[in-house]
């Protein structure tokens, strides 16, 4: 009898309202006309009178019975959706199902639904006026009443949006299953037993288990079950061979199509790069597919393979965790195609600063997003919302601990694109590294050193340093000194000054705001010196080059016809003697050096 009553238990644990609507057709063929006349005469919008424990034990066995006669006309798999959901909510919402995940709330309340029902064919129910009904309810507020002999209780709601609705109890709900193994062995209702009306009578049902658990969901998959071998229909752990077998071909099918459906949008997202928006909002279809899969197969394995019990429960629950999982990562695709799609306009560099603060904005929003949907989603499986913060909480200081350079650099690249220092593309000097920036990114900025070697450095390091961007100069300013002989005659001296102000007059590359200096400025040692200032727009180092160059030559050429040396540089070295005896000799010669 335990073994009987555990297989009951699996089976009966996940039954959806589809089993309800097939145990109630099995029930009973006739009812009574008037009450069937009264429910079917009820307004669209009304709901089930849960006013008191006469009237929620009434509309729940009215509910079962329209629900049978939907049933028994349309067929299992088959009619209107909306008057299918309408009656489903008539028959579960006489239930207490605070106490359930959201996600297992309509299975579990048809699954006790049903289990009600099969305990209610087997035991004597009192009259109507020994219910307690408004009457009662009116001269003392009754919070529960228990369906005698039985521990079946209906008690009044005493919070939320349906407080003061009369329900069966939270308790009733979780034990329905207990309850249906307990009476399962007695008989049915019939009229040899006293007390036993005929209106009674018409509403048991006998054989219903047998036929719920091995007729498919679907009239063809039906006809196709029904031509199967006998040994298809054993059971196992509460599901015959053919809906393991239909279950397992479900699983194998979804995963292919959810890792195809992604495979295709990682393809698609690739060749598409640079195509503007269209082409990459078209590339979230794919991932949009695979989020639907998860849906469609456990819509399948409820409605067609007619799964139930535990492995329905299971089946359930994997499929919405699939299901959020999908959804995470649809969002995060969206973020990542959100922001190269903003990217590929053409005002944008694809690597600069701008790019990356569109990335880590999308970015940013997209883990927001995906962090509410795994709250939500966490609460919608049965997870409480303190132990979801509890866990995000413990795994957020766990990541922040192990990637505290990570974060760092994360942080200076935020500080790097809300100060803008340097660009893609222009050249700065920064911890002896003298370079062009090739690339901007989340931990690292890298720079192409004129050497030609890469150079990699820390965001976080880039912005606690002194950088100088050369790259933004508006021009380039040439220092240079000339050294004449310090015997050179006055004369000489201002004719090399005028030489010089003549070929830096009207100069390429001068603006009027910016004109050459040129002063005879100290005197040296050895020289006299003559200092040049001038100032080169645009910036353009190789274009400075070449009119220096050209500059250096042409100073070099008039010095010469007019007979002005250039001093070169010299050393004097003194030499001593420290034997005892002997003078200290001092001496001196000039030592010609190469300049550096």
């Amino acid at each position: 009898m335990n073994q009987v009553a555990n297989a009951d238990r699996l089976v009966f644990a996940g039954v959806c309202w589809r089993g309800l609507l097939c145990v109630v057709a099995v029930s009973g063929a006739v009812f009574s006309s008037s009450r069937l006349m009264a429910f079917d005469e009820r307004h669209p919008l009304e709901s089930v009178d849960l006013s008191s424990p006469r009237s929620t034990l009434t509309d729940f066995i009215d509910s079962c019975q329209a629900a049978y006669r939907f049933a028994l006309s349309r067929g299992r798999g088959t009619g209107d959706e909306a008057e299918r959901a309408a009656l489903t909510d008539s028959v579960v919402r006489c239930l207490d199902l605070s106490q359930e995940p959201e996600y297992l709330r309509l299975s579990v309340g048809a699954s006790a639904a049903v289990c009600l029902k099969e305990v209610f064919d087997r035991i004597d129910l009192p009259p109507d006026h020994e219910i307690p009904g408004d009457e009662e309810i009116e001269q003392s507020l009754l919070t529960r009443w228990r369906v005698p002999h039985t521990e079946i209780t209906i008690v009044r709601l005493t919070e939320g949006p349906r407080m003061g609705e009369y329900v069966f109890s939270a308790d009733t709900v979780a034990r329905a299953v207990d309850f249906y193994s307990r009476v399962r062995h007695l008989p049915y209702k019939t009229t040899d037993k006293p007390d036993v009306t005929q209106d009674e009578v018409a509403t048991v049902t006998e054989g219903f288990l047998d036929w719920y658990l091995s007729e498919p969901g679907s009239p063809w998959l039906a006809s196709l079950v029904h031509k199967l071998p006998n040994w298809m229909d054993t059971r196992y752990y509460g599901q015959a061979v053919w809906q393991w077998i239909g279950l397992l071909i479900t699983l194998v099918v979804s995963a292919l199509l959810m890792f195809a459906a992604y495979r295709m949008g990682h393809w698609r997202s690739q060749t598409t790069e640079g195509g503007g928006v269209f082409r990459y909002t078209v590339t979230l279809l794919f991932p949009l597919a695979a989020l639907l899969v998860p849906v469609l197969a456990r819509s399948f394995t409820v409605y067609q393979l007619a799964i139930t019990g535990t492995t329905l429960v299971v089946m359930n629950f994997t499929a919405n965790v699939v299901f959020l999982l999908a959804a995470i990562v649809l969002i995060l695709w969206i973020g990542n195609r959100v922001a190269e799609a903003l990217i590929s306009s053409p005002r944008i560099h694809p690597k600069g600063i701008d790019a990356q603060f569109i990335r880590i904005i999308c970015r940013v929003l997209s883990i927001v997003a995906a962090v509410i949907v795994f709250l939500e989603g966490g609460q919608y499986l049965g997870i409480p919302l303190t132990t979801l913060l509890a866990g995000a909480g413990v795994g957020g200081l766990a990541v922040a601990l192990a990637a505290q350079d990570t974060l760092r650099s994360l942080f200076g690249s935020v500080t790097i694109l809300l100060d803008k220092p340097y660009r893609v593309g222009e050249r700065v000097l920064v911890k002896g590294y003298d370079g062009v920036v090739e690339e901007i990114g989340l931990r690292s900025t890298k720079l192409r050193l004129l050497t030609g070697h890469q150079a990699a450095i820390p965001n976080e390091e880039m912005a606690r340093s002194d950088i100088e961007n050369i790259g933004r100069r508006p021009h380039i300013r040439r220092t240079e000194n000339i050294a004449l002989p310090f015997d050179l005659p006055p004369q000489k001296v201002e004719r090399a000054l005028e030489i010089v102000r003549e070929q830096l007059k009207d100069h390429e590359g001068m603006q009027a705001d910016w004109p050459p200096r040129v002063y005879f400025n100290e005197f040296n040692r050895d020289s006299v010196n003559l200092r040049i200032i001038y100032w080169y727009h645009p910036a353009e180092y190789w274009q400075f080059l070449t009119f220096s160059e050209r500059l250096n030559l042409n100073i070099m050429r008039e010095f010469e016809a007019e007979g002005i040396p250039f001093a070169l540089p010299s050393t004097k070295t003194f030499m001593t003697s420290d034997k005892p005896g002997v003078e200290r000799s001092e001496s001196s010669a000039d030592k010609l050096v190469e300049p550096i």
